[in-house]
């Protein structure tokens, strides 16, 4: 066990058993502590020159360090962010922009983020050409297919390492060999895969990488872009030099120090958070399996330890978890609103069906996931729906 009970029993006591940790993650105990003295005492321009700027400057760059050992990378690399969207669209635009006058095409894939698709509809609007790859039914991304859709005009590809909703883990290392050969700068949006499996960026080959503070048991609204040394973006916003001359703008030193310390935390402890958190997704489909008739969703072995998607048989996923919602939390994977269903984006890639899409839930489980609380939630569910098919 990872976190002891008292610990636990702090953190959600008397809350609904949380197993949507894709969604966004408590804080670590070790981000509050580094956080506290940012927010307490620490309240200096890192930009200032007196001693109050120089030591949260201090901070700011140690939390780069921290980041950047995740990463595999330099600190130098690093550029913080408001999250995992603003680095996607920093990604994104930032290549296009700087690279328009070679080529004006980029490729993704179907699945991606909407913090990946809408960049790319906007950047439509403004005279690029998009590719969206399909996805096979374990929402996987052919190689073959992307390396036939590079053109002379291909300026960026942008692949996520792993998909949020079924946790389908892409061969990102693949596509990176055959970018590098094309001559095409390749990004890859991590904020589901870090603290999960490794993310390093030499060993994946990515020009660019994006993560997401919230989902690494940081705070919201923290982020972070690696930008490979050489590569050339166009800033998103304008103003004084910060970051390098990346990111104008006040840094928000307490969230930084807390992405930091999050960072810290997952790099030294990936191989045991990743063991724990297998254990108990593959302990909750065992359990699920017991009492309902399941179909799970995303490839069975290419995918992030933490996740598992299953479509129930005749079972309404949405109204399943409403009953629930005072003793579980978890996704769905389709939602009907009046009389019209509303399928994800990623399930109708993958080919599921509307009728097992509306049965789809996602269950993701965390670093404080207890086995007891796994267990607990397997026999809601059964219990659920056997009463509603009575």
């Amino acid at each position: 066990m990872l976190y002891d009970e008292g610990l636990k029993e702090k953190l959600v006591s008397a809350q609904p058993i949380y197993l949507d940790y894709n969604a966004s993650t408590p804080h670590d105990p070790a981000v509050i502590d580094a956080m506290r003295p940012y927010l307490e005492e620490h309240f200096g321009n890192p930009s200032s020159a007196s001693t109050y700027g120089q030591t949260n400057r201090k901070a700011v760059e140690r939390a780069r360090e921290q980041v950047a050992a995740l990463l595999g990378c330099q600190p130098d690399e690093v550029v913080f962010t408001s999250g995992g969207t603003e680095s996607n669209n920093h990604a994104l635009k930032g290549v296009a922009w700087a690279q328009q006058e070679w080529g004006n095409h980029l490729i993704t894939s179907q699945i991606e983020h909407p913090a990946v698709l809408e960049v790319c509809r906007l950047l439509e609007k403004h005279g690029f050409e998009v590719t969206y790859l399909p996805v096979d039914r374990f929402g996987l991304v052919s190689a073959k297919q992307l390396e036939h859709a590079i053109t002379p005009k291909t300026v960026l590809i942008s692949i996520m390492q792993a998909n949020n909703e079924v946790g389908t883990i892409q061969p990102v290392e693949q596509i990176a060999r055959i970018a590098r050969r094309h001559e095409v700068l390749l990004h890859s949006d991590a904020a589901q895969s870090a603290g999960k499996i490794p993310v390093n960026v030499n060993a994946l080959g990515v020009d660019l990488l994006s993560l997401a503070g919230h989902k690494v048991y940081a705070p919201k609204g923290v982020g972070a872009l690696y930008v490979r040394r050489g590569v050339r973006l166009e800033n998103l916003m304008q103003g004084a030099g910060h970051e390098g001359g990346r990111r104008p703008g006040t840094e928000n030193v307490l969230e930084i120090v807390g992405l930091g310390a999050a960072c810290e935390v997952a790099h030294r402890n990936l191989e045991a958070h990743r063991a724990h958190m297998q254990t108990l997704r593959d302990l909750l489909h065992l359990e699920l399996e017991k009492h309902a008739t399941l179909t799970l969703n995303g490839h069975p072995e290419l995918r992030l330890p933490n996740t598992l998607s299953v479509s129930f048989e005749g079972v309404d996923a949405h109204a399943l978890l409403a009953r629930l919602q005072d003793k579980l939390a978890a996704s769905t994977g389709a939602a009907c609103h009046a009389d019209k269903v509303h399928v994800s984006h990623v399930l109708q890639a993958m080919g599921v069906d509307e009728k097992r899409a509306l049965g789809t839930v996602r269950f993701s489980v965390g670093r404080m996931t207890t086995r007891q609380e796994v267990e607990t939630a397997a026999h809601l569910i059964a219990d659920e729906i056997a009463r509603a098919s009575t």
